[in-house]
């Protein structure tokens, strides 16, 4: 995933990681260049501290100043504190996400 451009960035108190979220910039004919963030995860003892937020906000800001556009991710169907994070973000819901494991055709 590294070579394909995958990063991670973290949220640290003292050296301890309480806050983990991959990035990705892609470009995609409909958006154009954008960055996703992809399985944030803040340590449960620091949720609900704005850790989320400041993490977030600093992936938005990295993906300005690389040019993006857009910010896009998923977040699965039955997160809804999740859903309700991102839709206070001002993230909107534009489609479904859909997939198929070719092992299982």
């Amino acid at each position: 995933m590294i070579k394909e451009g995958y990063r991670c960035v973290g949220a640290f108190e003292d050296n301890n990681l309480i806050g983990i979220c991959g990035i990705w910039i892609l470009t995609k004919y409909y958006v154009g260049k954008h960055i996703k963030p992809d399985n944030m995860i803040i340590h449960p003892r620091y949720q609900n501290k704005n850790i989320g937020l400041r993490l977030l906000r600093w992936i938005e800001t990295f993906a300005k100043e690389n040019g993006c556009v857009a910010s896009e991710l998923n977040c699965y169907i039955d997160n809804e504190k999740a859903q309700n994070f991102y839709k206070k973000e001002k993230y909107n819901v534009i489609a479904l996400h859909f997939q198929k494991k070719f092992e299982d055709v």
